[in-house]
């Protein structure tokens, strides 16, 4: 077993780690960095060097240094140590190319001042499509939602004047785009009929004294009629996602499930011990969260998620982790860590028998995602994901830290903090694949802890675009 680095930066400064081989924090004080070394049958500890480095002896500086890192790094894999091959690649047999960025260069996007962590505004960007003009309709819909939630009134009225009138000058533009163009006109008609309305209970919130009930009930109206208005844009941006577009994937992996497309999953928790849901002093019987899965960037992760859900894998399961980084789940009762089901040839099957998914990373830029790599793996550390881990209940698959392909059914809900994990500066983007969102209901999480049962998840919507193995 190797020595996790992960492991010691989150000992050094008493952060939790889901490393299988890490000791707790109070293990850790005052020991020597040789107490982070977990030994396997021959008794290798780790480097010299390492062994003899005092942990009370660095500097309070470095200990700052380390604690982005560190806190960033204690969202690793779980611990499930599954084996599988790697190395695998296979051709891009696709004719309709993934436009979803500019450049295969271009930096990850947590490097701005203002980090994206809206799962919508998210899950938009991530689609294969290629319309300059619903892209700049959508930066004045997302920058309504931003100054109508943070009271900057007078500019969510100027985005919602410049919405309109871009929405009315461009509406032949954005239907050409459209696998159906009537849909889209349609869309963009409902769309404009909502801006009224949005307009004028911001102007009304103006009108009241700050902080009122009734500025508050003006600006919660405000929000709802914007939060329709960008429901409505995802809808018109998904219908411009070309006729018959899939996104390519290796042959050799035809015989695990696939998403082509997205699916929605609606998931029902419950207390272990009956009691409520606190978010924010407001108490809940249930949790109840809304996902988008996207199999527009990860087809095989998707499809294995949605896969197990149809088949009631995930139902009265337990939530196994919850650190104030993630909420994890997906190891079942018994000796196996994951689904146990026919196994890919590729990829091969656990220790126990478990289907093997493998790491699958898309990068913008690229045409597709490729398999069985990090981002570092393939020299381009640095780079963007598609779709980032930036959103509070973004989804990530977990694998073995050192095994690429070893991820099964285990999967995290990640608790986004853009001071602790800035999307592009983590330890996940890149490494794990982040393959949904939660799109409603993600404030429960605050309150999910270990031993909370899953009730039921289910797929509501795109279950007909889950392709299972030939």
């Amino acid at each position: 077993m190797r020595f996790s680095a992960v492991a010691a930066a989150a000992a050094v400064l008493g952060t939790p780690c889901a490393c299988a081989f890490s000791l707790s924090p109070a293990q850790t004080q005052g020991r020597t960095a040789s107490a982070l070394f977990a030994s396997d049958d021959s008794g290798d500890s780790g480097p010299a060097f390492l062994r003899s480095l005092d942990l009370e002896g660095l500097s309070r500086a470095a200990r700052g240094t380390a604690a982005a890192a560190a806190l960033a790094a204690a969202v690793w894999s779980s611990p499930a140590s599954l084996i599988g091959p790697s190395g695998l690649d296979g051709t891009n047999n696709n004719a309709i190319v993934a436009s979803v960025v500019a450049s295969a260069k271009e930096q990850a996007s947590g490097s701005g001042s203002r980090v994206n962590k809206d799962a919508e505004s998210l899950l938009r960007l991530g689609l294969p499509i290629k319309n300059k003009e619903v892209r700049k309709i959508a930066t004045l819909v997302e920058d309504t939602k931003y100054n109508v939630s943070s009271k900057r009134k007078s500019a969510a009225i100027d985005n919602v004047k410049k919405t309109r009138t871009a929405l009315a000058s461009q509406k032949d533009k954005l239907a050409a785009s459209c696998r159906d163009a009537q849909v889209c006109t349609d869309i963009v008609k409902s769309m404009l009929d909502d801006l009224d309305p949005l307009e004028k209970s911001v102007k009304e919130s103006v009108d009241y004294l700050n902080g009122s009930d009734q500025e508050r009930a003006a600006l919660d109206k405000a929000y709802q009629v914007q939060t329709q208005v960008s429901k409505k844009l995802s809808d018109l941006e998904e219908q411009m996602v070309p006729k018959g577009y899939v996104t390519p994937v290796p042959e050799e992996y035809s015989d695990l499930p696939q998403l082509k497309g997205r699916a929605t999953v609606e998931m029902v928790l419950k207390k272990a011990d009956g009691g409520p849901f606190d978010v924010e002093g407001t108490n809940y019987p249930q949790a109840k969260m809304v996902m988008i899965i996207d199999g527009y960037t990860s087809p095989v992760t998707g499809g294995n998620f949605v896969d197990l859900v149809q088949k009631g894998f995930y139902d009265k399961m337990q939530i196994q982790r919850s650190d104030g980084f993630v909420v994890q789940t997906g190891d079942p009762d018994g000796e196996a860590e994951g689904y146990v089901g026919t196994p890919s040839k590729a990829v091969g099957k656990g220790k126990h028998g478990e289907r093997i998914i493998p790491l699958e990373v898309f990068l913008k830029g690229d045409e597709g995602p490729f398999y069985s790599s990090t981002m570092e793996d393939e020299g381009r550390g640095g780079e963007a994901t598609v779709l980032p881990f930036s959103s509070y209940g973004a989804m990530g698959w977990a694998r073995d830290e050192y095994e690429p392909d070893s991820g099964s059914s285990q999967f995290f809900w990640l608790l986004f903090d853009s001071d602790l994990t800035p999307a592009g500066k983590n330890v996940l983007d890149g490494r794990y694949p982040c393959f949904g969102y939660v799109v409603d209901g993600a404030d429960f999480l605050r309150d999910t802890k270990e031993g909370d049962i899953i009730v039921s998840a289910k797929v509501t919507e795109g279950a007909d675009n889950l392709v299972q193995p030939k």
